[in-house]
């Protein structure tokens, strides 16, 4: 499968007075599943929806194998951008058999896998022959995920893909998905507010904050950065001194502060001091940054 990336440089967008993408810079390199996190608000959708031409950037440029991606069709066609499907009584999908929405995905996506799709409906337990306005929320995201693996596009950004589902139809989802990977290399951008179940399948994760990429790094890398340090509060102060404290919770004379360091330095810190050390995971990492000093229980 043809390889190559997907760059957004100085990309700004706003609605009204607010503005919603700042400045931003991004590439996604070919052969590679991302996670795109952020809080409510962030950009996340509108980030995706920018760099597949679903909506026109206010500023910068988005290219895709070094072409222009708004209004060439050559660069669109190496994308996919699934997003929730809201089955909406109007929409003109909203009377089409799920079979007939497969077959008009057919002819859009140059890509397209018949078989295949039909094999992920049946995974899914999908009726081909039910209409889209008579789905389940649950069912509309199963359709949405269909489409995107099946369009075999060499690109593909879902935004939010397991809303509605159930826990082992995610589960079965984030399976479908590493399988497809590891047979096709094919690159992944993948929206999710469920971030912990997700973190596993994530090669990179990207965190957009405020409208800015926060962080743009390799999982395992970016989680083994931070820590929690816990104990009396003076060994803890101690133990911090000098180091990145992203977060502090007290308990009368305990105390717990996040902390963002490297492994030797965070062995040196607390050398000699009695407190408990405990990683994080890809969850409290982005509370951590995103959460304003909050460090959550859990």
């Amino acid at each position: 499968m043809e390889q190559m990336a997907l760059k957004a440089v100085g990309l700004n967008k706003s609605f009204g007075t607010k503005e919603v993408l700042k400045n931003l810079d991004l590439t996604i390199e070919p052969g590679r599943i991302y996670g795109l996190i952020g809080r409510n608000g962030a950009g996340k959708t509108t980030l995706l929806a920018l760099l597949t031409a679903q909506l026109a950037a206010d500023g910068g440029q988005i290219t895709c194998g070094g072409e222009p991606v708004w209004e060439n069709p050559a660069a669109l066609s190496q994308l996919c951008f699934s997003r929730e499907f809201s089955g909406a009584p109007n929409s003109v999908a909203a009377g089409l058999k799920v079979k007939d929405y497969f077959r008009i995905a057919s002819i859009y996506y140059k890509n397209w896998d018949d078989a295949y799709a039909h094999r992920l409906a049946q995974r899914f337990g999908l009726e081909e022959n039910k209409r889209i306005n008579k789905l389940s929320k649950g069912m509309l995201s199963m359709v949405t995920i269909v489409v995107a693996l099946a369009s075999r596009a060499p690109i593909t950004l879902l935004d939010e893909p397991v809303a509605g589902l159930d826990v082992v139809a995610r589960e079965l989802f984030y399976k479908l998905l590493l399988e497809d990977y590891a047979e096709t290399g094919r690159t992944f951008v993948v929206s999710t507010h469920i971030i912990e179940e997700a973190a596993a399948v994530f090669e990179e994760v990207i965190i957009l904050d405020e409208g800015r990429i926060l962080e743009k790094a390799p999982t395992e890398e970016l989680v083994a950065q931070f820590h929690l340090i816990s104990g009396r509060e003076d060994e803890v102060d101690a133990a911090a001194a000098g180091l990145t404290v992203l977060g502090t919770e007290r308990m009368g004379r305990h105390k717990a502060v996040t902390v963002r360091c490297g492994e030797n330095e965070l062995a040196r810190a607390v050398r000699g001091r009695d407190v408990d050390v405990t990683a994080l995971n890809l969850q409290k990492v982005f509370v951590a940054l995103c959460g304003h000093g909050e460090v959550q229980d859990g």
